[in-house]
């Protein structure tokens, strides 16, 4: 994937790059840093999100975000000093997916990519909503919502459905808590390992009133996956 960075403080824009490259596997970062420069990558390179600034020379990051919007509809984070609520929700309502203030913390950043990053593949269908997915007697139907254990329907939550779901999808792939949550939620993940716990410890009971099979396999000190 490529993510175009548009900042024309170098220092800032070095920071951004080398933590999407040491935090997102398979991250490549095209650096712009002016408005203008920005406007020729996006028009010409095959990019999956805009890391934009807005005191940018030349063309303010105002008018890229409009100009963005005009042909493309790839996520687009904004990165500024400034901070007035008024100027968060009028870049909003402008086409900005999401808004982060400077100073910003790395983790953060690379949470907030991330979210989008999965919002995008969803709509644009590079994660399918269609078709089935088995594991044992469970079918998990992304197209209907329901899931079935031993031709049994089971009632879930729709973060129980979107766990069961990326767990399905990865069967030998072991999730952090972070991974969980930020897909089941789509949000940017904040410490709550009780939540996950929780929803696990739901989804198992509901399992286990109909199926002795176990389904979800802890992984003590990693997080989850599905179970053999």
């Amino acid at each position: 994937m490529q993510i175009l960075i548009i900042e024309d403080n170098g220092e800032i824009n070095d920071l951004i790059r080398d933590a999407i490259i040491g935090g997102i596997d398979g991250a490549v970062c095209i650096q712009a840093y002016s408005g203008t420069e920005g406007l020729l990558y996006a028009k010409n390179e095959s990019i999956d999100l805009v890391l934009l600034d807005l005191m940018l020379p030349g063309k303010c990051g105002e008018d890229v975000l409009k100009e963005l919007r005009s042909f493309t509809k790839i996520p687009i984070i904004v990165v500024s000093a400034k901070d007035a609520l008024d100027n968060k929700v009028d870049l909003l309502m402008s086409g900005a997916d999401d808004y982060l203030t400077k100073p910003f913390e790395i983790k953060e950043l690379l949470a907030r990519v991330q979210v989008q990053l999965r919002r995008s593949a969803q709509i644009s269908g590079k994660e399918s909503l269609s078709g089935t997915l088995r594991h044992k007697t469970m079918i998990l139907d992304r197209s209907n919502h329901t899931v079935t254990v031993s031709d049994i329907p089971i009632s879930l939550t729709r973060q129980e459905f979107q766990i069961l779901e990326l767990l399905l999808a990865n069967p030998s792939k072991v999730f952090s808590k972070q991974e969980i949550y930020e897909y089941a939620w789509n949000e940017f993940y904040v410490g709550e390992d009780k939540t996950i716990n929780v929803h696990i410890s739901n989804i198992r009971s509901k399992i286990r009133a109909v199926s002795e099979e176990n389904y979800i396999e802890t992984v003590w000190g990693i997080g989850f996956k599905l179970a053999k």
